[in-house]
């Protein structure tokens, strides 16, 4: 298929999905998939089929939940405007609200819908200044245990959202007891409590029996329904970017220079200077590999292969779901990758195209 494209792989899909089905059958914490992650929607039939529902960010997100999900629709915001609340509340189960400020002004609209309150304990895991929610003056989020008690009776669900890559669950299990410390009263007169996404629990040797066994412990201490919003736990590993070498030249390394471009298709790698996965990336040669577009940083990084590269020749950037799909964007008026899932049994679909009319239409 024309290049470039991004390829989802069910049975990738499928080993992440069914390590959060046992999840929920050990813990009983139901799992919502974090759409600002990942919400190509091409693939939510099979998601659906082992998580609860879907949790959202935006107006657009929670419709495209309720729509095109189905089941459990959470509703969240940094903030709401007036002219869309009624429609967030129409299109969602639960409302969190991300401040004692906006439960105030939407009180009267909300009246009647299950509602919760974004907590901010202070604490996370994120390496990034840039994604810290527990930064210095982070507005995400209510911190104050007392201020937050005080409206425990217009509430009856909490949002914690500190985790971030999180692969260590005694770090995780640190994390949660710190919480326990700060929120403890108020948690006891909740119904639920999301502990949010940026756990890494389906990685691999991540204790998922350990993790278990502590989600279990907390719901049963403070009678909640404890709920997980995973975004790249659902989807890591589950998709490629495949693009075609266009061009290549050498100027003190060998350069290749490809159909796509890392600012318009894998922006997260270029916002945190991170480089982006072949497989195998290993031989004798190496390469730098450049996007398309006119910005000089345009760099996907360099890697390895086992014959030298030259125009025709197809490379697969890996793990190109989360935080990827939905960033892509037309700058330059590069060619925005298609999207194709492969089955279990091998074969490829491609569900989408892009063309010069998305392009137009984007803007005015």
């Amino acid at each position: 298929m024309q290049t470039p494209f991004y390829l989802i792989d069910k049975p990738r899909l499928l080993a992440n999905l069914e390590k959060i089905a046992w999840l929920r059958e050990a813990s009983g914490a139901r799992s919502l998939l974090a759409l600002k992650c990942f919400a190509t929607w091409s693939v939510f039939d099979l998601m659906r089929q082992y998580m609860d529902g879907s949790t959202s960010s935006s107006l657009y997100e929670v419709r495209l939940g309720h729509e095109e999900f189905g089941g459990e629709t959470h509703a969240y915001s940094v903030a709401y405007a007036d002219d869309e609340i009624d429609a967030v509340l129409g299109y969602s189960d639960k409302i969190i609200f991300n401040s004692i400020g906006q439960l105030d002004r939407f009180d009267a609209a909300s009246t009647g819908h299950v509602r919760g309150l974004r907590v901010n304990p202070g604490v996370s895991t994120s390496e990034f200044d840039l994604a810290d929610p527990a930064r210095p003056f982070s507005r995400l989020g209510e911190h104050d245990p007392a201020r937050i008690e005080a409206v425990a009776d217009r509430i009856s669900g909490l949002m914690f959202h500190n985790n971030c890559e999180n692969a260590d669950f005694d770090r995780f299990d640190r994390m949660l007891g710190l919480i326990e410390e700060r929120f403890g009263a108020t948690l006891q007169r909740m119904d639920w409590v999301s502990l949010g996404g940026g756990i890494h629990f389906t990685g691999e040797g991540y204790p998922l029996d350990r993790l278990a066994a502590r989600l279990k412990a907390f719901a049963g201490r403070y009678g909640v329904q404890v709920y997980l919003e995973p975004g790249e736990a659902a989807i890591t590993g589950a998709a490629t970017l495949e693009v075609t070498v266009l061009d290549t030249l050498y100027n003190g390394k060998n350069l290749a220079i490809v159909d796509s471009s890392i600012e318009a298709h894998m922006l997260d790698l270029l916002i945190y200077r991170e480089t982006a996965q072949v497989a195998p990336d290993s031989g004798p040669h190496e390469w730098m590999i450049c996007g398309k577009s006119c910005l000089a940083g345009d760099v996907f990084g360099e890697f390895r292969f086992e014959q030298p590269l030259k125009p025709g020749d197809r490379i697969s950037f890996q793990d190109a779901a989360g935080y990827t799909m939905v960033k892509k964007n037309w700058f330059n008026g590069v060619k925005m990758p298609g999207i194709a899932i492969r089955e279990p049994d091998g074969s490829i679909t491609r569900v989408r195209d892009f063309d010069y009319a998305d392009f137009r239409s984007a803007l005015s």
